[in-house]
């Protein structure tokens, strides 16, 4: 067996950028092994009872694979053969075997309830390394070799969303403590309605835009992190880098998520001052 401190599958999937789909990635590296101008093949008996030819590309296996007319004997031993390549072999087979998981895992991470500020691209990445890493120690000649994967995988995707939960929970805290010390110096609430038109317009004085973003959150026009995100960056002038950071999440859907708070807060202001 090769020995290795990190497959190499592993590495393909943490290198890539989260912005991008980590599943999607690896279904096109993998369905250029199956392309190729010398397809990377599998013995036919593996997966089909009566095969009319004597290999396959591996993308068709994996599609026979995932059919549900497929027997659990046939799946089981062409399981055993690819984890057993993998092991053996080390590459393009590391990357075949944790490829063949994907069908699994989409429909896995589909039912997953995770975080709204959680990243599927994320997740997605947690998921695969699980496989990576769980994939060298499995044993190819189990009968379910293939569930100690999926199990790796759904472990892995629950810790980190229950540790997304988590933070969440911590920074919800935090962000209402940080909004009780605002509402403590908003004054005039009333009037802020008329000195502010769009959502991080400069008015006649700072605390009119707390008393806004107070106002907003009583009136569930925005959440807490949203208007504790607004305040700290755009009246506290924090940089956006800074709290991704503390956060855990990209300055990109940080971004995305203050743009979609202050859309809300500016049409709720725009009605506000319609009834004026």
């Amino acid at each position: 067996m090769r020995h290795t401190s990190r497959p190499a599958s592993h590495r393909v999937a943490c290198t890539r950028p989260l912005d991008h789909s980590p599943l999607q990635m690896l279904e096109e590296s993998f369905l250029a092994l199956a392309t190729a101008p010398q397809p990377l093949m599998l013995p036919a008996h593996l997966v089909c009872e009566e095969p009319e030819q004597d290999v396959l590309p591996v993308d068709q296996v994996r599609t026979r694979l995932a059919h549900a007319a497929t027997c659990p004997a046939l799946r089981e031993q062409t399981w055993s053969e690819v984890i057993r390549r993998a092991q053996r072999l080390g590459e393009p087979w590391d990357t075949v075997a944790v490829a063949m998981t994907v069908p699994v895992l989409r429909r896995m991470l589909a039912r997953l309830a995770y975080p709204p500020h959680l990243e599927r691209a994320e997740v997605e990445q947690e998921a695969l390394a699980a496989v990576a890493v769980a994939l060298p120690s499995v044993n190819a000649d189990a009968a379910d070799a293939a569930r100690e994967l999926f199990a790796a995988a759904d472990r892995a995707v629950h810790r980190l969303a229950y540790a997304a939960r988590r933070r969440t929970e911590r920074e919800t805290g935090q962000d209402a403590a940080h909004l009780g010390r605002l509402a403590g110096t908003a004054h005039r609430t009333d009037r802020a309605f008329c000195h502010v038109n769009v959502p991080g317009a400069k008015v006649g004085e700072e605390g009119d835009e707390y008393a806004v973003l107070v106002h907003a959150v009583r009136a569930r026009v925005v959440g807490i992190a949203e208007a504790q995100l607004i305040a700290r960056t755009r009246l506290g002038g924090e940089s956006m880098q800074h709290l991704a950071s503390e956060r855990g999440v990209s300055v990109r859907q940080l971004y995305r998520r203050r743009a979609a708070a202050e859309q809300q807060l500016a049409v709720h202001l725009r009605h506000q001052l319609r009834e004026q």
